[in-house]
């Protein structure tokens, strides 16, 4: 039982530390401009696959690549969730780079809900009766920002849709693949088509990979680095609390985002929002 409610307790630790990253990357992602969503996406794949390779080679944790391969379930499930993550970092970017990190951040105050949603009916976790008023109290805010927006939140649900998709799929994983292995597994299965993605930017002049200065080039390669850690630690956290748990940590990180864009990168916030943030 101690045993157990350690490993909650470090998994709790471990999300808590993901979703405080996760708030403070549009301040991250603005730094990155002028590059754009699709070059920005493929920099993220392919520097995160480097952090992870060199992690392996060094922690000598190559084996998992066979038993992957021998077990096509297994395969499928981190083939699926790296589209999910794939979805969810090109829609975000595309989100802060063109001025709209607050419906970035609607999309996180829902993806709670979701998450918890696919934790109740999918996994058949409970909700203890103060979780229930919390949740309401998420949803009742979250349709009325709906509703405020005017507009079908697309990006909202993207957003949402793809990683509560994301956490599920990395639960049913659980503890056959650590961390570490399963992000190198996923980023490698990303890794051709982010590669052909460069390769087009390429040759169409429309990369700032070195022709932005120094400083540039060396915020696109840390975001490997930076994407890796707190997926590293969101993986670690999922396998060790239940889906649920990992929901209600997630509203962390668009409170975080909202006031990321309003202090820092000058968005407008009408009333009618703040009331429902």
């Amino acid at each position: 039982m101690k045993d157990d409610q350690d490993e909650i307790s470090r998994g709790t630790a471990y999300g808590l530390a993901a979703y405080l990253l996760w708030g403070a990357f549009p301040l991250f992602f603005h730094q990155l401009l002028p590059a754009n969503a699709w070059e920005i996406l493929a920099h993220r794949i392919l520097w995160t696959l480097v952090v992870c390779a060199i992690g392996v080679l060094l922690l000598r944790r190559t084996k998992f690549i066979g038993a992957l391969i021998r077990s096509p379930r297994r395969l499928g499930i981190i083939t699926a969730a790296s589209l999910f993550i794939a979805t969810n970092w090109g829609v975000y970017v595309y989100a802060v780079n063109s001025g709209r990190t607050t419906d970035a951040s609607l999309g996180y105050f829902l993806n709670p809900l979701v998450t918890i949603a696919l934790g109740v009916v999918v996994l058949r976790e409970t909700l203890r009766p103060l979780q229930w008023i919390a949740v309401g109290i998420g949803a009742i805010a979250c349709i009325y920002l709906t509703i405020d927006n005017g507009n079908f939140p697309l990006i909202p649900l993207v957003l949402a849709g793809s990683f509560a998709m994301y956490g599920l799929l990395k639960k049913q994983i659980g503890g056959t693949l650590s961390a570490f292995e399963s992000l190198t597994a996923e980023t490698t299965i990303l890794a051709p088509v982010a590669a052909v993605t460069l390769a087009v930017l390429i040759a169409r002049g429309e990369t700032t990979f070195g022709s932005q200065g120094t400083g540039h080039t060396l915020w696109l390669a840390s975001s490997g680095i930076a994407t890796a850690i707190p997926l590293l630690l969101f993986a670690a956290a999922a396998s060790r609390i239940p889906l649920v748990t990992i929901g209600l940590l997630q509203f962390i990180t668009p409170i975080l985002q909202l006031l990321c864009a309003v202090l820092f990168l000058g968005e407008h916030m009408p009333t009618s929002r703040w009331i429902g943030f």
